[in-house]
């Protein structure tokens, strides 16, 4: 053996070098990735606002203190209102700008300037569609005293913007984006007004489903889909089948507002409570995302102290409470959108027939400025009726079709929501409140009231159309005198309910008025199983306290209560595999609650979903996200086929049987390749979820700064506990947006929850503080008046003068 030889002193020296170089190395890459990370956490939290101290505004007359509670909602005082709104104004910027932004240049049809040529065809819709022409147009129409509620505001706002670009500190978004925000105006709070009355008043979509299907189908096999025969009968529907346009090509780039927008609210009368005063509860359902659409401030001026959510960027109280009175809302969803087929001049492209004479439509140009890109021209055609919204998406050199599609919507006129909204903020009863509904004309919506005087009433407000012809089924032909609006239904003669004997009024988007009723409304309620639940609830004999929370979390699927029995019926004739006969026990054995840890709403779920895939396979995909009543027409054809009267669509499909069969397969193949082969194990809330997505979480890895994780939810949209779900991901995109109690024996305070935080402000402790109790239908008192014990913080905005 040879012996080892004793290693040199230099051999030794070299793995120590080594060594002590990777330690250094690695020291060094450790204070790099620390001196980064801090500079990152820097930047993010460089944006978060000044909640204590004092800062100086331009603007202000008099001194304004602003505290937050532990939740980060501002009660803003001020000893003058116009100070109170420049404060709520730049308090409400803090918290929102980036969303304020976005919201404004989407419903201005401005979102290619910060976002490129991807939301191209959306500022086309929206530039052709005129949201902002309309809020102009609507400024005349204010009040002095409104108009300098909404300059004060715009003063606040702006405060904000000019302070947070000079240190520098706006909104991380901003800096993400590579833009900067321009200065507020009032027009544009009124625009985003416009915007919701569009997100809550798509029934275009409707007529256009239809026009498709007389298109595509024989008519035997649409008219199947329509959710009644039109008023003028088989001559609506002949115009139609004659006069066609490809609104699958034409439209497929419109933004169309989700189907589920809607709400529940209601109202008990004293003699139905623990107190003997009112409760009112309301729950506005619109998208869950992060931020959430509401804000939640407490306002106090002399004469005025009220509470309640905003949408950020327009002043005031939406919807609240005073010291006197509270109201909630829902959408009642009539027909006040119109679409019209026009008989365009083949010799000149801006004229179009009106009986027997060609008119001039208005013409005018838009030029939309698009990131990273040349700016890009659009004509805008506007008839009688409104714009043309067929060739918004189409080159300049093809908008010369012989038919064209306008819209005449409600909202296009001047209108005055915002004057309503500060009038209700100061109304002390109901013969005020009424007076206030006056100003208000779109959306439509169901208002509840209650006041401390004990009166409960209930409204559906708003401009409804009066049709000299028709029903707002199908599009009509715009050259006839015969299908122009008449007038609007008398505001006197409005759908109005006070003090009922039995005490409750309670709505949930569903058919509000009887066949008495001598005025159209519309044929697409929302599925009456919602407000079912509510009314069986609220009947019972029993004294009703200020937990209505638990009802407005309520989980009975009032709609799998009659379909799930006849369903197990039919499947059990069937063979099945064994994760199939145990997945079909789950549904047999199913209390019919949609609750987040059980299996059977998932199967159900799933098997819905497929069943309509199925049923309805063969119409586009374009063309199936206008159909607006969906669900309801399920329940038609599947009781029909069970009766054994099963409809063109049914048997396509394969008959009742077959249908029921595949769909079910289907759904229960999904759940394995989700959750696994063991149906006992599987639970709803593993897969209908809840993210708050960010609007920038799609660009990767944004979703890690700005979404939090994912909570388990149950519910479904057919329950109160309202969370419509993505078919595909499971993923919760509407619901409740926001929740309140209103108990009118203490108005001092309220109950309230909004998800998933007050702050747009990643970084803030208010960002998604709130996201788990929402999932788990909790909610927090606010206060008219902090108590001293609580833990805030306190702002004070003095006047600076220049």
């Amino acid at each position: 053996m040879t012996k080892a030889q004793p290693a040199s002193a230099a051999t030794m020296k070299k793995p120590r070098r080594l060594k002590k170089i990777l330690t250094w190395g690695a020291a060094a890459m450790v204070m790099i990735l620390l001196g980064g990370s801090l500079y990152v956490y820097n930047w993010l939290k460089a944006p978060l606002p000044r909640t204590q101290g004092t800062i100086s505004l331009q603007g202000l007359d008099g001194e304004v203190t602003v505290r937050r509670d532990r939740h980060g909602v501002p009660h803003i005082k001020a000893e003058s209102e116009q100070d109170l709104y420049v404060a709520q104004g730049y308090i409400t910027a803090q918290d929102r700008l980036f969303q304020m932004e976005l919201s404004r240049r989407v419903a201005s049809g401005r979102l290619s300037e910060m976002a490129g040529p991807a939301t191209l065809d959306r500022d086309r819709f929206f530039r052709t569609l005129g949201l902002r022409r309309a809020a102009k147009d609507s400024w005349q129409s204010y009040s002095l005293e409104a108009r300098g509620v909404m300059e004060a505001y715009t003063r606040g706002v702006n405060a904000y913007i000019r302070s947070a670009r000079q240190a520098g500190t706006l909104p991380v978004e901003f800096t993400l984006m590579g833009f900067e925000p321009e200065r507020w105006t009032p027009v544009d709070s009124l625009t985003i007004g416009k915007y919701m009355a569009y997100d809550l008043g798509g029934r275009w979509k409707g007529q256009a489903f239809r026009h498709q299907l007389l298109q595509s189908f024989p008519e035997e096999q649409a008219r199947e889909l329509f959710p009644a025969d039109p008023a003028d009968g088989s001559d609506r529907i002949e115009f139609n089948r004659k006069h066609s346009l490809d609104l699958k090509a034409l439209l497929a780039e419109a933004p169309v507002p989700h189907s589920f927008n809607g709400s529940n609210n209601w109202v008990l009368a004293g003699d139905k409570t623990e107190t003997g005063f009112p409760l009112l509860a309301n729950d506005p359902h619109l998208s869950i995302a992060a931020p959430a659409i509401w804000y939640q401030s407490v306002l106090q001026a002399p004469g005025l102290r009220v509470s309640g959510v905003t949408f950020a960027g327009v002043p005031g109280i939406v919807v609240g409470h005073n010291e006197q009175i509270a109201w909630g809302v829902t959408n009642v969803g009539p027909d006040v959108q119109d679409l019209y087929l026009e008989k365009r001049n083949p010799d000149n492209p801006d004229q179009f027939r009106f009986e027997d004479r060609w008119e001039e439509a208005h013409v005018r140009k838009e030029t939309i400025p698009v990131k990273d890109g040349k700016p890009v021209t659009l004509t805008v055609r506007t008839t009688r009726h409104g714009p043309i919204v067929s060739e918004f998406a189409l080159p300049e050199d093809q908008q010369d079709g012989e038919t064209a599609l306008s819209m005449r919507w409600t909202a296009l006129e001047p209108s005055t929501e915002l004057e309503a909204i500060l009038r209700f903020n100061r109304a002390q009863n109901w013969e005020d409140f009424k007076e206030a509904l006056s100003y208000f004309h779109t959306p439509a919506q169901n208002f509840v009231f209650a006041s401390r005087d004990g009166t409960i009433a209930y409204r559906a407000n708003g401009r409804i159309p009066i049709r000299k012809k028709g029903d707002a089924l199908l599009p009509a032909p715009g050259w006839k005198q015969a299908y122009e609006w008449n007038e609007y239904i008398p505001w006197e003669e409005l759908p109005t309910i006070v003090n009922p004997e039995e005490g409750v009024i309670a709505t949930a988007n569903n058919r509000v008025v009887g066949d008495d009723y001598p005025y159209h409304l519309t044929h697409t309620w929302a599925d009456p199983y919602r407000i079912e639940r509510i009314k069986a609830v609220l009947s019972e004999e029993r004294p009703f306290t200020a937990d209505m929370a638990r009802l407005q979390t309520d989980t009975k699927n009032l709609r799998a209560a009659w379909m799930v029995p006849a369903i197990v019926d039919q499947l059990q004739k069937g063979y099945w595999s064994p994760v199939e006969q145990e997945a079909l026990d789950q549904l047999a054995e199913w209390n019919f609650h949609d609750d987040a840890e059980l299996a059977a709403p998932l199967v159900y779920h799933l098997m819905v979903h497929e069943m309509n895939q199925i049923l309805y396979e063969p119409i586009d995909e374009t063309v199936l996200d206008w159909f607006e009543h969906m669900e309801q027409t399920t329940d038609r054809l599947l009781r029909d086929a069970l009766a054994g009267e099963p409809g063109v669509w049914v048997e396509q499909a394969g008959g009742v049987d077959t249908w029921l069969e595949r769909a079910f397969r289907r759904a229960v193949k999904r759940a394995v390749d989700r959750q696994g082969d063991q149906p006992s194990r599987w639970q709803w809330g593993a897969f209908h979820q809840v993210h708050f997505s960010h609007p920038l979480s799609n660009i990767k890895p944004l979703d890690r700064l700005f979404n939090r994780e994912p909570l388990p939810v149950g519910g479904s949209k057919m329950t109160v506990l309202a969370a419509d779900w993505d078919k595909e991901s499971g993923q919760v995109d509407h619901g409740a947006s926001w929740r309140t109690v209103v108990d009118l024996s203490d108005l001092s305070q309220a109950r309230h929850i909004v998800a998933p935080g007050q702050s747009g402000q990643v970084m803030s402790r208010w960002y998604s503080d709130q996201a788990r109790a929402w999932a788990a239908g909790e909610m927090h008192l606010t206060r008219l008046n902090i108590k001293d014990d609580e833990p805030v913080k306190t702002l004070t905005l003095v006047p600076s003068h220049p």
